[in-house]
Formats: C-alpha cells, structure tokens, sequence
C-alpha cells in the first residue's frame, strides 16, 4: 500500500483494493469479451448488435477506469494488464469460435449476467468494511451493468 492521507485503516483499504481490483480484472475481461462480440458477430442483425456490442465495450471501459482510480485512491496499486486480468477475472472464457447473433448475445448476456453479480457481491463487501464510496461506485457499475444487461437479452426474448 502507497502513504495516503485518506482516514481509511490501512489493513480496511487493502481489502477494498482486493476487492476493487477483482472487479477490475473481471471489467477487463467483460470489456475484452463485448469487444470479440463487436469483431465477430455476423447474421440478420448485425449491424444493431454489432453497435451494441461496442455500447457494452465502451460503458465497461468506462467502468474499468473508475475502479482502477478508486483503487489508487486508497492508495493501493490497479492490477490492470491484460495478462494479470485474464489470469485473475472470475468470468467464464468467451467462445471465440462463434459468429451467429444470437449466440453471441447468449455468451455477452452470461457475461454481464456474471460481472453484475460480482459487482452486488462488492457493493455489499465493501459496505460491511464501512467504505460507503466504493459501495457507491459499484452501486453505479451495477445499475449501468444490468442496464446493458437488458438492452443485450431484449434480443433474444419475445
């Protein structure tokens, strides 16, 4: 942990950082998979889906800044390399092999359905420990989250 002034305990802000920074590797590897879907996707519907998959990819990056700065405002240091966050996020491996439409909004819909549970888990970890900003900023993350999760499944439900 780096010297900070922020009045959290220090052993208390190193397991925010653990937390935020599971967060991020997942956020990472969300963002990686919308990306794969925004490259591949092929079918009726392409260009909408190939528009919302970049949504995705672009509200996640977003994302994945928030957390990392959070991270490094409790003076901690963000994991977020590509090697460490495929080797850390919690998420199930992308099927890269597809291409049809609706099997890419099957695979995208797991993901966020996944990232979005991840991201309830922190809000209520990081409220227990008494950090009522970080549970704030997952607050946010997982309204957006299910927000896109919504806009992703629509297409597959009549």
């Amino acid at each position: 942990m780096h010297t900070t002034k922020n009045d959290i305990e220090k052993d208390t802000r190193g397991k925010l950082v653990e937390i935020l920074n599971a967060r991020l590797a997942d956020a990472i590897d969300l963002q990686s998979q919308a990306k794969q879907a925004h490259w591949n996707v092929k079918g009726p519907h392409f260009i909408g889906l190939h528009e919302l998959f970049d949504q995705v990819s672009t509200a996640t990056l977003a994302h994945i800044d928030t957390i990392a700065e959070r991270v490094t405002a409790l003076g901690g240091t963000a994991l977020g390399t590509v090697r460490v966050a495929a080797s850390n996020s919690s998420l199930n491996q992308y099927p890269i092999e597809i291409t049809d439409g609706d099997a890419h909004v099957e695979a995208l819909s797991d993901a966020l359905s996944q990232f979005g549970k991840r991201v309830r888990e922190g809000i209520d970890e990081t409220d227990e420990l008494g950090d009522k900003d970080t549970a704030d900023l997952f607050t946010e993350v997982s309204r957006e989250i299910d927000k896109l999760l919504w806009f992703v499944e629509a297409h597959n439900q009549s």
